[in-house]
């Protein structure tokens, strides 16, 4: 009876043992991103990350080519039951991201676990606007990571060799295309202004361009941009061609010709800035302003950027992916972010004098983005779904439009007709 008594007290403590070594192994968590050069950022915060968890570990899919292929492989692993346990979707798609996931019971409201955490904490770090990138219906489902909207780089160079003034650009549209034909005037082989949207990955440039005339997306369920707004926008896209001499190259060729001197003035996410600020070195002086806005009352621009989710189903794995959701949104992360990149800090604290305020101060190019808050509007894209087809056939009706084929009342036709009849 001793004997067995030992062999049960034994067991015990090898089972206790096991138990213990089981709770402490390591948890591993299952990531995907958007965009193969935001590994610049995403991999050292991971690394950073562990080093102050040693508990967690990051482990990364091969990234989207973008938001919208992002998107189209989240919807299919969905179906397939092989999310991963963290997603970072673009905002114009979480709505129908998260419908689809909510329906399948594979997204976690965020809402508890904020809830959980100190007024005092929350209130430090994050704003409401920003609180409300993730929102769904009124429910936190995303945590605001990267945070931006299209600026305008240019050439200061270029500029005053067409008689422009580097330090004050014009802030309305005309006034943009004035300067882009003067650009152009001065060399055969310089194009005065480039805006690619007759390629870019996303409806974002689309957008941008009817939100700043004050125009919308969509109103009630319907397209609202078969007015002046819409009309107005294709005028420009047109003219971009025409006067100001834009090629009708790919976007990665046209940042390159930007990058080489041969584009007086380039519209693009400040999320290159930094690689742009390095590759032009000595070349040019580069700087950059705000977004042209026509309508100063009205008008507004799409933040863009991702909201990190939060699709694990274990509670393990939930309280770690939590962990990492405030590390990479803290102040300490975003001030790398910013530096790495260009964004816009999504947390309060991250622009103060410990983090990016000396920075901000020494690099003014940086700055300019913040400048524009006060534009800044939600990225709609179609609550309703089918946000990546409509703007793919969307992207092919405004190139045509772009390179002549198709007249500019024509293409608003289409792109009025083809994109309601997607949203049923």
């Amino acid at each position: 009876m001793k004997f067995l008594s030992k062999i049960i007290a034994a067991s015990a403590v090898l089972l206790g043992a096991a138990s213990t070594a089981l709770a402490q192994s390591p948890v591993t968590l299952d990531v995907y991103y958007a965009f193969p050069a935001f590994a610049k950022f995403h991999e050292p915060l991971a690394a950073e990350f562990m080093k102050e968890h040693p508990d967690i570990k990051i482990q990364f899919r091969a990234p989207a080519a973008s938001y919208d292929e992002g998107h189209q492989a989240m919807l299919r692993a969905s179906i397939t039951n092989n999310l991963p346990d963290v997603y970072y979707s673009g905002y114009h798609v979480l709505h129908e991201l998260v419908g689809k996931l909510k329906a399948r019971n594979q997204i976690l409201d965020l809402g508890t676990m904020m809830d959980a955490e100190s007024k005092e904490w929350r209130d430090a770090n994050y704003a409401d606007n920003i609180l409300d990138l993730g929102r769904v219906d009124g429910k936190l489902y995303g945590l605001a990571f990267n945070a931006s909207m299209p600026i305008m780089f240019y050439n200061a160079d270029l500029v005053k060799k067409a008689g422009g003034d580097p330090d004050n650009m014009p802030t309305d549209w005309p006034g943009i295309m004035e300067l882009a034909k003067k650009i152009k005037a001065t060399d055969s082989g310089i194009a005065g202004l480039a805006y690619n949207i007759h390629d870019w990955p996303d409806e974002w440039l689309w957008d941008a361009m009817l939100m700043q005339g004050g125009g919308e997306l969509t109103k009630d369920g319907k397209v609202a941009f078969g007015d002046e707004h819409g009309l107005k926008a294709l005028e420009y896209f047109r003219s971009f061609v025409t006067d100001a001499g834009m090629p009708l190259i790919d976007w990665d060729q046209s940042r390159q010709a930007f990058i080489a001197g041969q584009i007086g003035i380039f519209f693009d996410t400040p999320a290159r800035l930094s690689q742009d600020t390095e590759l032009i070195g000595d070349r040019f002086k580069l700087r950059t302003a705000v977004f042209p806005v026509d309508d100063k009352e009205k008008g507004g621009l799409p933040t863009g950027g991702n909201a990190a989710v939060i699709t694990a189903s274990d509670p393990a794995k939930q309280k770690a992916a939590w962990e990492f959701l405030k590390f990479v949104t803290g102040p300490k992360a975003q001030e790398q972010v910013v530096k790495m990149s260009g964004y816009l800090p999504t947390n309060k604290a991250a622009t103060g004098t410990d983090y990016l305020g000396p920075f901000y101060e020494a690099n003014p190019n940086y700055a300019t983005v913040a400048k524009q808050m006060a534009l800044s509007r939600p990225w709609p894209g179609y609550s309703a779904g089918n946000t990546v087809r409509i703007w793919r056939t969307q992207r092919e009706i405004i190139s045509k439009v772009m390179s002549g084929d198709v007249s500019i009342k024509d293409g608003l036709d289409s792109l009025v007709s083809e994109t309601q009849a997607l949203m049923k």
